[in-house]
């Protein structure tokens, strides 16, 4: 297979995506691959915080009283550890699956078939070992972060407890500040990882059966041969992705807000016929729930059916890009003869 540049990479991995998704086009098998390539390619996350609440003191008492702090009972303690230790088993079983699903999805998109159940049979011990590689180097990686911003996180807290849950602007300022460059490093590291284990080191380990080691010291001496335009990809590799979503968000804003205010009309409607008809309130927040359920069907079906050529894109450009350097992969993406004509697009 011909190793072309990040840039001239783009159009084979369109032209391949078409092919894979469109030819033939079955609606229900389109759907299925739209929806694992979403579910494997479109993860993200959120962050959230909050801010304790404080109390305050009577006017002509100089001291500030206390806001009084109820401690949860025992019962309540081991109930919250059972729900994230609960949640912690959840994630993970979780992650397990979509890790499996990810190496069927590999399959499909290295053989062109569209069935999921042979690659998911077929990878399952390398997939349990990148697995494992995965959960470890996260562990590693929030540890570290954890050590990083533990100083800071306990200067907040110190800030919150000096000040009755009142904290001077200022000081809080000097402790949150340093924290963004060290969020944005963090994010950035992380993402250098995730395109290193999933775009580089996942062919060898699925391919190749190959060791963690192995896979890293193939895809290393790959990057070091290459390392500007590994460096172009990855921009690429994020640039593109988020261009295409902010565009899918634009053409598809105005068909959201049409089933979401089709859905509200609807909800009032019917709460409002209730309502004159002697309807129970069980009955209506049953309709109001069906309601919200179809609203939410159809917004998960145009969101997978427009956004999933996207997600396989996405995976089928890293294939292409790499496997123009990794010949085991590069063979299977464009099988033919030793030394036959290059597949041209």
């Amino acid at each position: 297979m011909l190793a072309l540049s990040a840039a001239d990479t783009i159009s084979p991995a369109v032209h391949r995506t078409k092919n894979f998704l469109f030819r033939p086009f079955e609606l229900g098998t389109y759907m299925k691959l739209c929806l694992v390539a979403v579910i494997t390619e479109g993860l993200g996350g959120n962050f959230n915080s909050s801010s304790p609440g404080g109390g305050g003191g009577h006017r002509g008492n100089p001291q500030p009283q206390p806001h009084p702090m109820h401690m949860p009972s025992p019962e309540l303690i081991a109930v919250i550890i059972a729900c994230i230790a609960l949640a912690i088993v959840l994630a993970i079983v979780i992650y397990y699956l979509i890790t499996r699903l990810r190496f069927a999805f590999f399959h499909c998109l290295i053989t062109q078939t569209k069935e999921i159940n042979p690659g998911w049979r077929l990878y399952r011990n390398q997939a349990n070992r990148y697995f494992v590689l995965n959960l470890v180097i996260g562990i590693i990686f929030v540890a570290m972060l954890g050590v990083v911003v533990a100083p800071f996180v306990m200067g907040i807290i110190r800030v919150f407890r000096a000040s009755g849950g009142h904290p001077d602007f200022a000081s809080l300022v000097g402790y949150l500040l340093p924290l963004i460059p060290i969020i944005i490093l963090a994010v950035f590291i992380g993402i250098a990882i995730e395109i290193v284990l999933r775009d580089f080191m996942m062919p060898h380990m699925a391919i190749e059966d190959a060791s963690a080691g192995e896979a890293w010291e193939a895809a290393r001496a790959h990057i070091a041969a290459e390392t500007g335009n590994f460096v172009l990809y990855a921009l690429l590799r994020i640039i593109l992705p988020v261009v295409g979503m902010v565009a899918l968000f634009i053409v598809l804003l105005i068909p959201g807000l049409i089933i979401l205010g089709v859905s509200a009309a609807v909800f009032f409607a019917l709460h409002s016929a209730m309502a004159q008809g002697g309807g129970t309130q069980a009955l209506s927040i049953l309709l109001g729930v069906i309601v919200g359920l179809v609203a939410f069907c159809l917004l998960l079906f145009i969101g997978v059916f427009f956004g999933g050529p996207l997600s396989v894109w996405v995976r089928t450009y890293a294939l292409m890009f790499y496997g123009g350097r990794y010949k085991a992969l590069g063979d299977i993406l464009e099988p033919g003869p030793v030394g036959g004509p290059v597949t041209s697009y």
